[in-house]
């Protein structure tokens, strides 16, 4: 009798063992990863001299071995979008921060948002015109605010209140920028007073971004952008907004869009791709090219990068070209800019 009740009791203390260990046990995460974009548009590689790619390669690669190196050490998605996006900014490469458009007025409006897939917690600041990485207010609006966008004025007045960098709106000229803004008022000088006017394809692209994917498996999605070329009446676009230029959600997908930000603002761009992902099943990939191709037929231009829960990482774009590139702990370094 004694031997039996200690075998029960071995027996006992073996299942309570078990179920401990089965209990600790943490499912396997999906690889790290990330994926930037420099904007889209009309991209020609002819027109386009060694040096000038060899420079774009150079800042797209720094800004995503950026944010990466963030994620090898266990730092989180949003901190690795957020490094990633502050290169591209300081960058007069791209259009956001340093090297953003000119309005009609020849000055610099800026727009940004951040958002992170474990709780859709989101920042966004548009029309600001002295933030140094507009992309560290909007994570500040997030972080250190009630609300989810603020503008103009009272985002810098807010930005004061946390120390945040703040330049003279002269920091963001530059001749490229500046002869760009000339060739397009000329095309408007007819009717320099009308809000609804065709404005050339090429005034519309330029917005950077950063999708990524943590240690945690937590996404996180970053955009900024200078908006549109001679701009006028306030005009924000699509970065700015949740659901259009941004979004993330650890049940599907996290985007950064760029193109011309009023479609994508119309057909809600990053929510469509992640929704046809969480409600359709489809894969990230094939919700992109589809969503792309479907804003294509309305005269909708641009692209996304993309990244799911599953660590996949990809892009889809209806131009050109686009500048992009991709690294994960399954996905070697691909810099890229032109339409294959």
């Amino acid at each position: 009798m004694k031997h039996r009740c200690a075998i029960l009791l071995l027996m006992a203390i073996s299942s309570s063992a078990i179920a401990v260990q089965d209990h600790t046990k943490t499912p396997d995460r999906p690889p790290i990863g990330i994926v930037i974009h420099g904007g889209a548009g009309t991209i020609n590689q002819a027109q386009m001299s060694a040096s000038q790619q060899q420079a774009y390669e150079a800042a797209l690669t720094l800004a995503i071995e950026t944010g990466y190196k963030v994620l090898q050490q266990g730092g989180s998605s949003l901190d690795a979008v957020t490094q990633a996006v502050i290169v591209l900014e300081d960058s007069p490469l791209f259009n956001a921060g340093k090297g953003a458009v000119y309005t009609f007025d020849e000055t610099h409006e800026l727009d940004a948002s951040i958002m992170q897939g474990q709780d859709r917690n989101a920042g966004a600041v548009a029309g600001v015109t002295t933030i140094k990485n507009p992309i560290l207010l909007a994570r500040a609006v997030m972080e250190q605010s009630e609300h989810v966008m603020l503008a103009g004025a009272g985002a810098e007045a807010f930005a004061d209140t946390l120390k945040l960098a703040r330049v003279d709106n002269t920091y963001f000229n530059t001749p490229f920028r500046y002869d760009a803004l000339k060739r397009a008022k000329q095309a408007l000088a007819p009717q320099p007073h009308q809000a609804k006017i065709p404005f050339d394809p090429v005034w519309r692209m330029g917005t950077v971004g950063a999708v990524a994917i943590d240690q945690a498996g937590n996404l996180a999605a970053a955009t900024s952008t200078g908006g549109m070329t001679a701009k006028r009446y306030g005009r924000i676009g699509d970065a700015p907004v949740i659901g259009a230029g941004n979004f993330a959600d650890n049940s599907s997908c996290a985007v950064s869009a760029t193109g011309h930000g009023e479609y994508f603002i119309r057909y809600q761009v990053a929510s469509d791709i992640c929704a046809r992902v969480k409600y359709q099943g489809q894969s990230a990939a094939q919700a992109a090219d589809a969503v792309m191709s479907e804003l294509a037929q309305v005269g909708g231009t641009g692209g996304v990068i993309v990244v799911d829960a599953a660590g996949a990482l990809s892009w889809a774009f209806n131009t050109e070209g686009m500048y992009r590139a991709m690294l994960g702990a399954n996905t070697p370094l691909k810099v890229e800019i032109f339409a294959r």
